[in-house]
């Protein structure tokens, strides 16, 4: 089984690798056909050849850096809508960089015919890769036999979400944690896999380790402890490794560098974004003629309270029947309010609160003192994610879905604060760009989708079962 499955994992790793270079390699000679055909002789000081390679050699690392920003190059990992709208997303803006940088060189505006045929290109060969590449994927790599070692009945909440990924994973048997150790690892050796759900810690350290020794995969529903370890320090001044957990947030160096970069953010996207603030004012207001912004008195940095603006999507005296979260269809939402909320346009005003220091771009959700006095009676660590201040965006509201448990959100906040650096705010606002254009679903609307995706994944099974047929 060891020997098994490192080979399946290295030459899947070999198979992503390949399709990737495929598929860069594909949108670097459309590049330089449009470049040498449109281009390379137009401007006013043309290159040689090594300037033209150069300008090909940029364009692939731009292809690179914004595939690893969206993630659209994670083969096997994301379904093909998200792999094609990451893809989507990343070579439009690499198009559009590139158009200007060309514009740059040529030291006036070049003509955009050619980039915007160049897109559509890429986007016809991004949907052929995407079709061939899962399709091939697929038929060399099956789902992964996996067993459910659990613990709890709260595992179903996380069996259920894995369930969904039908090319990825298959469920075959539930062991429970009581059972005696020899039939939990008779159960485990029968697979490829395992995943662990509310076992104890004693136990789970056994099957880690046991599972790490055999190289026999272990999937994890980590704990908050877990996610502080993970961002822990390790000390090397004795001969015994330690790790050194603090509860301080960001560093000095950190806060100063993450308060700049929030001050030029919110002047320049405020000056950008007026005029679409200025529409979306004006349609609340023909809407109902009720007030344009509304005002809440929300959570940040230790606790403190302040009131975050966000344009008013619900009608007017939504909470006279006190508070109560949003859901997915609910009725309190205005015609216009659900336009912005699904694109997420009613958060645009905060900006001002970044302004005023209340707010970062980058942060956990601004939470309710209402709403977090009740989350701390079941989750006492939910005041953790107070050690850095409330952002417009955040890695649970980019990672998570619309109806994401609170505590997988506290998670998701925990992990961004522990493993904070400036590159994961750029990635998460790139990410957040990509939630507002390809707007998430709730994990209702996952479940059609995973069905639909679980239709296809049969039709491939049984013309693989077909062709095992006609060749013997």
């Amino acid at each position: 089984m060891m020997k098994k499955n490192y080979n399946r994992d290295q030459f899947k790793r070999i198979f992503s690798f390949f399709a990737a270079v495929l598929l860069v390699g594909l949108y670097a000679a459309g590049f330089a056909w449009v470049w040498y055909e449109s281009y390379s002789d137009a401007i006013l000081l043309p290159f040689y050849r090594r300037g033209n390679w150069v300008m090909i050699l940029i364009y692939v690392v731009l292809v690179l850096l914004f595939a690893k920003s969206f993630g659209g190059l994670k083969i096997g990992y994301l379904k093909r809508t998200d792999m094609f709208y990451s893809q989507t997303l990343s070579i439009f803006c690499v198009n559009v960089v590139t158009y200007f940088q060309i514009s740059v060189v040529n030291r006036d505006f070049s003509a955009a015919v050619p980039m915007i045929l160049l897109t559509i290109a890429d986007l016809a060969v991004l949907i052929l890769w995407i079709v061939l590449t899962n399709r091939l994927c697929f038929r060399l790599y099956p789902p992964r036999k996996l067993v459910v070692i659990y613990g709890d009945r709260n595992a179903a909440e996380l069996v259920l979400k894995m369930s969904r990924r039908v090319d990825k994973y298959m469920i075959c048997e539930s062991v429970s944690a009581n059972a005696p150790p020899e039939e939990i690892q008779e159960a485990i050796a029968r697979y490829e896999g395992i995943i662990l759900c509310e076992v104890s810690g004693k136990l789970r350290n056994d099957l880690i380790k046991y599972c790490f020794a055999q190289n026999v995969r272990a999937y994890i529903a980590p704990k908050i402890s877990d996610i502080i370890l993970r961002g822990a320090e390790e000390i090397r001044l004795f001969d015994t490794p330690l790790l050194l957990c603090r509860n301080y947030g960001l560093t000095f160096e950190q806060r100063l560098g993450k308060r700049i970069f929030d001050l030029v953010f919110a002047v320049v996207f405020l000056v950008l974004l007026s005029p679409l603030m200025l529409l979306s004012a004006i349609a609340i207001k023909l809407d109902d003629g009720g007030p344009v912004l509304f005002k809440q008195k929300r959570l940040t940095y230790h606790g403190k309270e302040f009131y975050v603006y966000k344009f008013r999507s619900m009608v007017v005296n939504a909470e006279k029947a006190g508070p109560q979260l949003a859901k997915e269809n609910d009725s309190r939402i205005t015609r216009v309010g659900r336009i912005l909320r699904k694109c997420r346009l009613d958060e645009l005003p905060q900006l001002i609160n970044i302004l005023r220091g209340d707010m970062s771009v980058v942060g956990p959700r601004p939470e309710r003192p209402e709403l977090a006095e009740e989350y701390e009676k079941t989750m006492p660590e939910f005041e953790f994610r107070l050690q850095v201040k409330a952002g417009l965006t955040g890695y649970a509201q980019v990672t998570g879905l619309y109806d994401t448990l609170p505590y997988d959100k506290l998670k998701m906040d925990l992990m961004y604060i522990e493993n904070y650096s400036i590159f994961l705010d750029l990635r998460i606002i790139l990410m957040t760009l990509k939630t507002a254009l390809f707007p998430g679903e709730t994990n209702e609307e996952a479940n059609a989708h995973d069905a639909q995706e679980l239709l296809y994944q049969e039709e491939q099974m049984q013309e693989q079962e077909q062709e095992k047929g006609d060749h013997s």
